[in-house]
């Protein structure tokens, strides 16, 4: 017997000899969890502390941040937009749960909140930047509120709606200090409201 064969020999014994192993089945792998889809829509109505603070309200609705939109600078400041020089709206960007509220019902909401009538401001607050106005992401949004205006009008009391839709541009959040500033600032904000005679000139429009 040469050495190459009993080496081949010895290796098959040991191979048979040796207790065979079997390997678990891998468990099914599970799909990710899919996180839910959220939208967003992005509205002026003058002050942006109060539409902030009266869209988070609204059920379904995940959060509301300050910002600026509509103009011709990038990342504007606050100084920037009330100079009227940027062309920027003082805005909110709302993100939704769309399995919980739909985006018509949030325009619904967004039309109470605003004097539609006014398109020089909205209440205390005069100039190009607090100006209202409707801004769609797409299409759809489009035709949404385009709807929602014609019904929005027919439960107008007075006045006629000088709101436009307008194509949204990028959208720049507003500095660190105006965001969540009802909450933080609570008794500021409502001297600055009722100072605005917000509320009392909103029940003249809507009833």
């Amino acid at each position: 017997m040469t050495r190459r064969l009993a080496l081949i020999l010895a290796a098959l014994a040991a191979l048979f000899a040796a207790p065979l192993v079997w390997a678990a089945p891998a468990p099914p792998r599970l799909p990710a969890p899919r996180l839910p889809a959220v939208e967003t829509a992005v509205f002026a109505g003058g002050c942006f502390w109060c539409m902030e603070h009266d869209m988070k309200g609204i059920r379904g609705v995940l959060s509301v941040e300050s910002g600026y939109t509509g103009g011709h600078v990038d990342h504007p400041t606050y100084q920037d937009v009330t100079s009227e020089t940027s062309g920027h709206y003082e805005s909110v960007k709302v993100t939704f749960d769309p399995t919980k509220v739909d985006y018509g019902f949030i325009l619904s909401r967004y039309w109470k909140l605003i004097d539609p009538t006014d398109d020089g401001g909205q209440f205390c607050d005069r100039g190009p930047s607090y100006r209202p106005a409707i801004f769609v992401a797409n299409e759809a949004q489009r035709k949404a509120a385009e709807a929602s205006k014609i019904e929005a009008q027919r439960e107008l009391k007075q006045g006629r709606i000088l709101v436009p839709i307008l194509p949204l541009k990028t959208f720049w959040p507003a500095e660190e200090y105006h965001r969540d500033f009802a909450e933080r600032n609570s008794d500021h904000y409502q001297r600055y409201r009722q100072g605005c005679r917000r509320d009392e000139r909103l029940k003249q429009v809507w009833g």
